[in-house]
């Protein structure tokens, strides 16, 4: 009988494959038959049979049966191997950023769409076609700034000088730093560190009256630059916490 888990039902066998290198390339340490047979719902027995199958396809498993089993650094599962769940939840994010990304983004996510609809399986072809899933239609953010310029400054590491009116009609010009650019279903933010202010602000993209990228470049490490905007939005979110709230 085929392994049955209540997350994707019975499941074929390249797909249990699939999900065993899944597993395996996961695990910091040896993992034991019974613990692969509970994540796939089969038996201990079924997961012998299947090592046994990715060994004879020259997949790099090492272990036994009482010890465990571990996959060799370096290996790579070949491209689109995708189960049902995943294609599903790829094809429900590329339709998402088609409906609220700027229009780069969004009309890379509908190449996106054709390109995986050629080369999944026939069996799967569905899935992107007729999706099970939707979005919910909005009213796209009338934005001045194209947010790929924003994308391509956090990409290459670079200072924005940004014009931004507030939400009382203020303008300001003001050299930031970004970090990363969020996306809502109305609009974008952008998170960065505002030489005016000193300090970690966020920006919203319709706001922003004009953004040039400049040569240069963030003199903070972007992995530094970021773990301090994490630890600010952690201190932000302790302290709005700990305000007491109406009623209480």
């Amino acid at each position: 009988m085929a392994a049955y888990n209540v997350r994707s039902g019975f499941l074929r066998k390249a797909e249990r494959l699939f999900e065993i290198v899944q597993l395996l390339r996961l695990a910091r340490e040896p993992i034991s038959a019974q613990h692969i047979a509970s994540e796939l719902g089969s038996s201990k027995r079924s997961v012998y049979r299947d090592i046994a199958a990715l060994k004879a396809q020259d997949v790099p498993v090492r272990g036994e049966a009482g010890i465990g089993y571990v996959l060799e650094k370096g290996f790579d599962m070949p491209p689109l191997m995708l189960t049902s769940d995943e294609l599903d939840a790829a094809v429900l994010g590329a339709h998402w950023v088609a409906s609220r990304g700027e229009p780069d983004l969004a009309k890379a996510a509908l190449n996106f769409l054709a390109k995986i609809e050629v080369v999944v399986p026939e069996r799967l072809r569905g899935h992107v076609l007729e999706p099970a899933t939707s979005i919910a239609p909005v009213v796209p953010a009338c934005e001045a700034v194209n947010s790929s310029l924003l994308r391509h400054a956090i990409r290459t590491h670079r200072k924005i000088t940004l014009v931004y009116q507030d939400g009382a009609g203020t303008r300001t010009e003001r050299v930031v730093w970004p970090v990363l650019l969020g996306y809502r279903d109305a609009g974008r933010i952008l998170a960065a560190w505002c030489e005016l202010r000193n300090g970690f602000r966020y920006f919203r993209t319709d706001r922003m009256i004009s953004a040039d990228v400049l040569e240069q470049r963030i003199p903070e490490n972007a992995l530094a630059l970021r773990a301090r905007w994490r630890t600010a939005m952690d201190q932000e979110r302790a302290n709005y916490a700990n305000q007491p709230q109406e009623g209480s």
